[in-house]
């Protein structure tokens, strides 16, 4: 199998983001108690501000833009309104947005549906211009620290990959590819050196110290992004990572069954066990793995015999305004 199938690569990718996405919403979902000092709370509550959070939604973000450009593209090869498709589509997400919102303040799905009528001019500007024009926007915007203002410059980014191919092409492109993660080694660690010079002594939820230390982290997050995205990219180069992650490609496969359903599995688990306002950070990152389990057990089974995620087979029906053929062995 050539990984450079975009397909292939996206869906590698989307899972990837999914697993940092849960990390980070899971703490104010269940309330998660700030940790005591010098504690493994207190250890792993820097790691996830460190190295997850402001990273993974960026990458999930960039992403929904490639796939924003190759939806209309895909359309409109085949003769039909790109256009008129996509914003049925972004109607859709947008009405999954309202009913996820009710139980996760913090989602992204309606935020995506509203940008996206923001960036519909750009897919058929000039590549060149989308990407320096994302990229200037979203350094600028950075500075701010808000994830909301990010949002519109890295799907900007994401329709600049689509134009360029970066996804169809990489296989040919390795040592541009070694290159452009290389530099951006250089330019994360930049970044996390001096987010690491803020870190805080204290890791209470209103202290100054530690918001700062958090703004930083998204501040440099789409760098840090770029970088995990590149050094993702070039792993899955190699035939026996490509094998050892292929649970990944479902759990991409079927993002937003699997994002949604996140939500649910948290939600349940501090239902059922009661653990609002009483778990720790440690044991959020556990109760995390065991909703990965289920996710790629679910997903892997599910993408044997259907085409389609639940949530996407759906989304796609409300695209098209027609049932689509969700088993495999169905033909149309």
């Amino acid at each position: 199998m050539d990984i450079s199938n975009r397909i292939d690569m996206l869906d590698y990718l989307r899972g990837f983001a999914l697993m940092g996405i849960i990390l980070v919403n899971i703490i104010p979902l269940l309330s998660v108690t700030p940790p005591e000092p010098g504690s493994l709370d207190a250890s792993y509550w820097r790691v996830l501000y460190f190295f997850v959070e402001g990273r993974f939604y960026t990458i999930f973000t960039f992403l929904f833009g490639v796939g924003f450009y190759l939806f209309i593209s895909r359309a409109n090869a085949k003769g039909k309104n790109g256009y008129a498709l996509f914003l049925r589509r972004i109607l859709a997400l947008f009405i999954f947005g309202l009913i996820h919102v009710q139980f996760q303040q913090g989602e992204a799905l309606s935020i995506y549906a509203i940008c996206s009528l923001f960036i519909l001019p750009f897919y058929k500007a000039n590549k060149i211009v989308n990407l320096v024009f994302g990229t200037t926007m979203l350094i600028v915007l950075s500075i701010f620290s808000n994830k909301i203002f990010m949002v519109v410059p890295l799907m900007l980014l994401g329709i600049a990959a689509g134009q360029f191919q970066v996804f169809e092409r990489i296989s040919h492109r390795l040592k541009m590819a070694v290159i452009f993660t290389s530099i951006l080694f250089v330019l994360s660690g930049l970044g996390l050196i001096y987010q690491y010079q803020h870190l805080p002594v204290m890791t209470a939820a209103n202290n100054l110290e530690t918001q700062r230390f958090i703004n930083i982290g998204i501040t440099i997050g789409p760098v840090v992004s770029a970088f995990y995205i590149g050094v993702f990219i070039l792993l899955l180069q190699i035939p026996i990572v490509r094998k050892v992650l292929s649970p990944l490609k479902s759990y991409g496969r079927t993002a937003l069954t699997n994002y949604v359903s996140q939500t649910a599995f948290i939600l349940l688990a501090g239902e059922i066990f009661d653990l609002s306002n009483r778990i720790t950070y440690i044991q959020s990152f556990f109760l995390c793995v065991a909703i990965y389990i289920i996710q790629f057990i679910f997903t892997t089974l599910w993408l044997r015999f259907f085409r389609f995620g639940p949530f996407e087979w759906v989304w796609r029906m409300m695209t098209y305004l027609q049932v689509p053929p969700i088993r495999i062995k169905e033909r149309g």
